[in-house]
């Protein structure tokens, strides 16, 4: 297999097959809080996909070229990992604020939670447990991220054409979007067979 077709396999199975949200449950904080708005929704998607991308390839750094030569990687890969994503999460947050107030009063406590989300922690791990190269680890969570990105999207149009629909009042709020996350994620099951 040529190293292009290996390189969009990888999309591929992170964006849709193994979808790190719907199907890896990982990143559901942020995905079912903010999916009330669509607004929100663009705004976190963007700022998870450009934390994950450059998350992964700081980290990858770290990893291969501090981390394994030293033998270090047992004792501080996690602390080293955790680090990059606060620090990155931080330099997002000030930057929203700055040229975004109202996005970044919309997104609210989820912003700062970004430094916490399993999900890009998740990608770092994954890169690093399945031993790809640099270009592998970018692709890997750029799919991962569009991945998050197209969950939350779905799920907030869904919920803004909900709103409007009748409902009994036991399905409102949370509850419909966690039934909706299930059909959904049952939908993505329908990729498991594409990649071998």
């Amino acid at each position: 297999m040529s190293y292009l077709a290996n390189l969009g396999k990888i999309f591929v199975a992170s964006a849709f097959v193994n979808n790190i949200v719907l199907l890896q449950f990982l990143g559901l904080c942020s995905y079912i809080g903010l999916t009330d708005d669509m607004h929100a929704s663009i705004g976190m998607g963007y700022a998870v996909t450009f934390v994950t991308v450059l998350a992964a390839a700081v980290t990858w750094i770290i990893d291969r070229w501090i981390l394994i030569p030293f033998n270090l990687q047992p004792f501080l890969q996690i602390v080293s990992f955790i680090l990059v994503i606060g620090s990155l999460v931080g330099l997002v947050e000030i930057y929203i604020r700055k040229m975004s107030p109202h996005l970044y009063k919309a997104m609210g406590i989820y912003l700062p939670l970004i430094a916490t989300n399993c999900l890009i922690l998740g990608v770092t791990f994954i890169n690093s447990l399945q031993g790809f190269d640099f270009v592998e680890s970018i692709v890997e969570a750029i799919g991962a991220a569009i991945g998050y990105f197209m969950a939350m999207l779905i799920l907030a149009g869904i919920r803004e054409r909900l709103r409007n629909s009748e409902l009994p009042d036991f399905f409102k709020g949370k509850a419909i979007a966690y039934m909706v996350s299930g059909i959904v994620a049952l939908a993505f099951m329908g990729f498991q067979g594409m990649i071998k």
